[in-house]
């Protein structure tokens, strides 16, 4: 294997297993601000003992994004310089901010969001938790602006330096914000993330359900987060991944034309349900529904769609791996439909849903659906860009480090496969040994350290009166 593939395969793994963390900190941190939120309110302790619970949970997931993150960093410069030096001037200024405005933010309150729940009162750890998931939704707009920019660049400009290389400087710090492609896909990508939190609090609280333990928070979590997935789930695929349809048509037709095997220029396009694309014969088949895609692209059941007969071959993607990996996502979306709305109904006639066994093993599983149906997303967005890393501009096979062989990266990706295999298991260890220690007790969650804290703390926190 050439390096530029190893390198290719390199940052696949260690992006995709990055991916798996941010989002269900996103949804999780949402779900953990309307939680709190609910308790200021009413002053239920149960609330407090939910909230209590899933900030656990949170510590360890951020924890992860945090360790993989970093990682992504280092290989910019390693495996990439040629792409790094290409794009520095106008990344430079977009990671920066991401580092100072949003991890800062977000680092800066994590303790108190941790350890304050009995110290800081109700509204101030509220205060803390928000600001810690405003951070994390900052931080991804960043993230997603850097990655927007490799899709659609805008308000740049290509120089050339002495030593012969083309660089992209930025002309205007707007359009570089505003790339076509950036609110769609920074919508689409925080919805997604809600539903992964979302799916997560109901995949432990159904588990909960089914073993007849901590049944009253488990309901508690059901009542609020139900409505949640199932209007989100709704709205991603009428409104955000539309809206991500059109941006792409718009910008990016051989994109579009790979998502949906389309070889030859057509109206009254057909969208695929399921199929198969062969590329040899650049033929596909499949189960599909006339003029969807025409109509869901442009409006118009008789609009051209254009096929990849009309890009040069040396620019196709790798075609049935991104119509593959786009099926899976938009089929997921529609289950999650079908899951949202037969939970909320069978919730609200009676509250059956909870004597329900299969139902409730659907949202057990739930959670790994709405973590495949992301990563697949982001590998749509990825596969499909490529031979491009910046679309029109920079190919990936210019792109990488000249002075990296392939032995080198051959060492470093089986490091990374080692040190992932164990990260994830002993994340996997560390949530289910808290799920099976459950939410805390009244009297846990309201015991305030003393004999921990400096003793010019001692009197204050034995006089505070119990947050209930």
């Amino acid at each position: 294997m050439t390096p530029e593939l190893l390198s290719r395969l390199q940052f696949a793994l260690t992006a995709s297993f990055h991916f798996i963390f941010p989002p269900i900190s996103m949804g999780l941190g949402l779900l953990l601000v309307i939680i709190g939120i609910i308790y200021v309110r009413t002053g239920d302790p149960k609330w407090r003992r939910i909230s209590f619970f899933w900030v656990k949970i949170y510590a360890l997931v951020f924890a992860l994004g945090i360790a993989t993150g970093l990682v992504q960093e280092f290989e910019f410069g390693m495996n990439w310089a040629n792409y790094s030096r290409y794009v520095g001037n106008i990344f430079g200024s977009l990671l920066a901010a991401e580092g100072i405005f949003a991890f800062f933010l977000e680092g800066g309150f994590l303790g108190l969001m941790l350890f304050g729940g009995n110290r800081l009162g109700p509204r101030m750890w509220l205060l803390s938790t928000f600001l810690v998931v405003f951070g994390a939704h900052f931080s991804a707009l960043w993230i997603l602006m850097a990655n927007s920019w490799m899709q659609t660049p805008a308000g740049y400009e290509l120089q050339m330096l002495e030593s012969g290389q083309e660089i992209a400087v930025m002309t205007s710090f707007m359009d570089v914000v505003f790339t076509p492609s950036f609110i769609p896909r920074l919508l689409h990508t925080w919805v997604a993330s809600w539903l992964v939190g979302a799916s997560l609090v109901l995949s432990i609280s159904a588990w909960y359900l089914l073993k007849k333990q901590h049944e009253d928070v488990a309901k508690a979590a059901f009542k609020v987060t139900l409505p949640v997935f199932a209007v989100l789930a709704i709205l991603q695929v009428t409104v955000f991944g539309a809206s991500q349809a059109r941006e792409v048509t718009a910008y990016q037709e051989p994109k579009l034309a790979a998502m949906e095997g389309v070889w030859q220029s057509k109206s009254c396009a057909p969208m695929y349900l399921v199929g198969w694309v062969n590329e040899a014969d650049m033929t596909t088949t499949g189960l599909s529904i006339p003029c969807l895609l025409s109509f869901l692209a442009y409006g118009n059941i008789d609009a051209t769609v254009a096929g990849l007969e009309t890009v040069s071959p040396e620019n196709w993607a790798p075609i049935n791996l991104t119509f593959q990996v786009y099926h899976l996502m938009i089929n997921s979306g529609g289950l999650f439909i079908v899951i949202g709305v037969l939970g909320a109904v069978f919730y609200y006639w009676r509250q059956r849903l909870f004597r329900m066994r299969w139902l409730l093993w659907i949202f057990v599983f739930s959670i790994v659906l709405t973590e495949l149906a992301t990563l697949s997303g982001w590998w749509t967005a990825e596969f499909g860009r490529q031979p491009w890393i910046v679309w029109d501009l920079l190919r990936t096979i210019d792109a990488g480090s000249p002075v990296l062989n392939s032995t080198q990266i051959w060492f470093s990706l089986g490091t990374f496969i080692l040190l992932y295999i164990v990260l994830f298991m002993l994340f996997l260890f560390l949530l289910n040994k808290k799920i099976q220690d459950g939410p805390e007790t009244l009297e846990q969650v309201e015991e305030v350290p003393v004999n921990a804290l400096p003793d010019s703390f001692r009197e204050i926190f034995r006089r505070q009166p119990r947050a209930s």
